[in-house]
């Protein structure tokens, strides 16, 4: 081991050698042809356990080299198909009536991805993003990052066979550029906005003249489809952090604790990483896929997460159009023509799509909200989303500003330097005994006083109850106007941000700003960030409970940070759990009538519910009976006792056991679990498990409502003995902190593991680990590194 450790530190130092003499005119060209990128790139990947790479480099360009190389080791075909996604070819390979996995858009067939995709492909709107100067635009070291991430997936391809059954010998595995790369964090960037109606912008048609009048949308139903479309809280999206001050330690340093909520599946997942340019960079956490930057993580000094924030990163602007042609609307009575984009997409085994999309100043023409709520285009009237996103590219530049970070003032100094992040609140902690919460998003300059100015009939029903305005497009006076500190017209700036220094602790469960601290309230911020003083998830209630009485508790460590990510704890249970045992107790006879009109003896359930741990662990009997009533019970019927903003914490509570939703759905739970052989008391890890390299892993946690900080989603399948996979939930997990030493003090966990193929020894070890409450020890430091019992070195180049 002795002889191997020197002769890597040589190898080491020999690289950082050959580093030094790299041209400076080949680190900052861009070369964005369509063939893989030249010029002798190179990096060294030190392979510590369950597969993780340590990547170093000697610069920014080699430094993406090595992470496109690595990610493409790992993930090579869910990388191509997302590729694909944002070429607009997916109808080419898959056929246009597939269903992508909605990892980059919400679009429901291939051809609708793949018009908006080409769409903005032909209209050059990734280019012209890159061109922008910084900080309107990337960086220079970014787009270095970028650019060597591309050589290096090209160059996996070029030197390796693919072993991955799901795309060997695949003609869709392709070399990408520069702009693929940039595409795909496009994509990102305006997931929570156009991509949330990709659908809609690629159907959108004007009136024929003949066509009848249409009705104008319903108010109320078109805010309660906002609700649901730009909702934080619901299964594909989420997560919890929460950062300890100095106050709360054992040692008078910070702690993080990042728990995100993100799909099991496709080209959302993250991916594990440690990257390092010597005296440059030296930062660890996981990426999304197709990002050179690491997305949350830590370093030396500083260490945050990220969850899903409340802000409507979008906003509707209602036109009126000529009365002689519905294709122009009119801006203080002055005509403007719609931009027309014409985009054909070619169809495997078919004759190609052609369709037309149409654009306005403030973006594509939409005729839906979600599938359920049309928003007519009419002889007189017709609808354009505004997304500020679709202009910012800065997220990896904000990315890498927190991986060089060495305290929270400096993330937030990142964030009001970049203002890169579309959809996403930041907390963090560091070395120092800091903490930082702050929803920084980048949103629409929507002020309460614009909405109450500007809204049409329409917005004045949706901007209260959801966020989401809609605007008089034809009134020039109803712009957002600019704040003299952003970075782009149209967008907040840093100043009106919400943000929490130094509290105790600081914590988000995809709830609004308010709570961050429940003794220390935010308020004052625009009604488009989100709400204050209404009700909270079930997931934010229990997180504010757990870290609240671990703040007072103080004597905090690492240690405590992990009992907190597998406590498994199930608020909703605490609440009502031993009422509902009370309850079905006293039915008559034990019987309870089902939805079907027949009697169920239910009398089995009702002790199984009073001696559930209310626990949602592998190992807890009850969890599964108490999570498949819980969804059956109807949010209107269940509490006594209604939300009060004297007791955000405490309210709702008392299980309304009275109301006959109760009995009918205690009624269906049991007769659903007979049904599928499920005995009622049976381990909830017994029926809550995935399958992999063909064997059942148990896993812990729980669904959204339920309110488990550990959160997962799980897929329903009685016919397969319970829950059989898991869609989205806890992902990639740190806890951080700090001894005085050299090294910060993690433990990290990738629930769904490094690698998508099977074939690959690291597809499913740590999901054994998330199964049993484990963590990965981090090895950050050099010498832990080199310590590693399974160390593995690959120095990859472009030849």
């Amino acid at each position: 081991m002795r002889m191997r450790v020197k002769r890597l530190a040589v190898l080491a130092a020999a690289l950082l050698t050959a580093g030094s003499a790299l041209p400076a005119a080949a680190a900052q060209s861009r070369d964005r042809q369509e063939h893989p990128s030249h010029g002798g790139l190179s990096a060294v990947i030190r392979y510590t356990e369950y597969g993780i790479p340590h990547i170093l480099a000697r610069d920014y360009t080699d430094l993406g080299f090595g992470t496109g190389w690595a990610q493409a080791a790992d993930q090579v075909c869910t990388l191509a198909d997302g590729f694909a996604t944002v070429r607009g070819e997916r109808s080419r390979y898959f056929g246009p009536d597939g269903v992508p996995d909605g990892s980059l858009s919400s679009a429901t067939r291939n051809v609708s991805s793949d018009l908006y995709f080409r769409g903005v492909r032909e209209a050059g709107t990734v280019e012209r993003l890159l061109d922008r100067p910084a900080p309107a635009g990337p960086g220079r070291k970014v787009e270095d990052l970028m650019r060597g991430f591309a050589a290096g997936y090209n160059a996996w391809l070029r030197q390796n066979r693919i072993t991955d059954p799901a795309c060997t010998g695949a003609a869709w595995v392709r070399p990408v550029t520069e702009v693929d790369v940039a595409a795909r964090a496009f994509a990102l960037a305006v997931l929570a906005g156009q991509g949330r109606v990709v659908d809609s912008i690629t159907t959108a048609q004007p009136p024929a003249p003949s066509a009848p009048p249409a009705k104008a949308p319903d108010a109320e139903r078109t805010a309660r489809a906002a609700r649901d479309v730009f909702a934080t809280d619901n299964a594909d999206m989420g997560s919890n952090a929460v950062a300890f001050s100095g106050s709360t330690t054992a040692d008078g340093r910070g702690l993080l604790l990042g728990n995100p909520h993100y799909p099991w599946q496709g080209g959302r997942r993250f991916w594990q990483a440690q990257q390092t340019i010597p005296g440059e960079l030296d930062v660890m956490g996981a990426s999304l896929l197709g990002s050179a930057t690491i997305s949350i993580g830590h370093n030396a000094h500083v260490a945050w997460s990220h969850t899903v924030a409340t802000g409507v990163p979008a906003d509707l602007r209602q036109l009126t159009l000529d009365p002689s042609d519905p294709t122009v609307y009119l801006v203080d009575g002055v005509p403007e023509r719609m931009t027309r984009r014409t985009v054909t997409v070619p169809v495997k085994d078919g004759t190609s799509v052609t369709r037309t999309q149409w654009w306005t100043r403030y973006g594509p023409v939409v005729t839906s909200l979600g599938p359920s709520v049309p928003l007519p285009w009419t002889a007189s009237t017709a609808y354009a989303l505004d997304d500020p996103n679709a202009t910012n590219l800065r997220a990896a530049d904000t990315g890498l500003g927190f991986s060089r970070a060495r305290s929270t003032a400096d993330v937030l100094d990142t964030l009001r330097r970049t203002q890169g992040l579309p959809w996403v609140n930041t907390i963090a902690a560091d070395a120092r005994g800091h903490t930082l919460f702050t929803q920084s998003q980048v949103l629409p300059r929507i002020t309460d006083e614009l909405a109450q100015r500007c809204s049409t009939p329409l917005g004045k029903a949706t901007y209260p109850s959801a966020g989401l305005a809609v605007l008089d497009g034809s009134r020039g006076d109803c712009a957002p106007g600019s704040d003299p500190d952003a970075v782009q017209p149209g967008i907040f700036g840093p100043a009106r941000m919400p943000v929490l220094k130094d509290a105790p602790y600081a914590e988000n469960s995809n709830d609004s700003a308010w709570l961050a601290n429940a003794d220390r309230p935010l308020t004052g911020y625009e009604r488009v960030f989100g709400t204050v003083g209404t009700q909270r998830s079930m997931r934010t209630r229990g997180a504010l409970q757990d870290v609240a009485g671990m703040a007072h508790r103080g004597d905090l460590t690492v240690r405590d940070l992990q009992r907190q990510q597998f406590a498994n704890r199930v608020p909703a249970g605490d609440l009502t759990a031993n009422a509902a045992a009370e309850a079905c107790a006293a039915l008559p006879g034990g019987t309870a009538t089902g939805g079907d009109g027949r009697p169920v003896d239910v009398s089995e359930a009702c002790p199984v519910l009073k001696s559930w741990d209310h626990m949602a662990r592998t190992s807890s009997r009850g969890a599964l009976l108490f999570d498949r009533l819980w969804r059956r019970l109807p949010a209107n019927q269940l509490w006594k006792v209604p939300f009060s903003a004297a007791d955000p914490v405490g309210t709702p509570n008392t299980l309304d056991t009275d109301a006959p939703a109760f009995a009918t759905a205690l009624a269906d739970t049991v007769a659903e679990l007979r049904a599928a052989g499920i005995p009622l008391n049976s381990p909830l890890g017994e029926h809550q498990s995935v399958l992999r390299d063909g064997r059942r892993i148990p896993v812990p946690g729980g669904t959204e409502s339920l309110g488990v900080w550990n959160k997962v989603e799980p897929v329903w399948d009685a016919a397969s003995g319970g829950y059989s996979e898991v869609t989205t939930g806890s992902s990639y997990i740190q806890a951080v902190g700090w001894d005085g030493g050299p090294c910060p003090v993690a433990r990290t966990l990738l629930t769904y593991s490094q690698s998508s193929n099977p074939d690959s020894p690291h597809h499913s070890d740590q999901t054994s680990l998330f199964s049993q409450g484990k963590w990965v020890t981090s090895r950050f430091c050099e010498k832990d590194i080199l310590s590693s019992p399974g160390l593995r070195r690959v120095r990859v180049s472009e030849h």
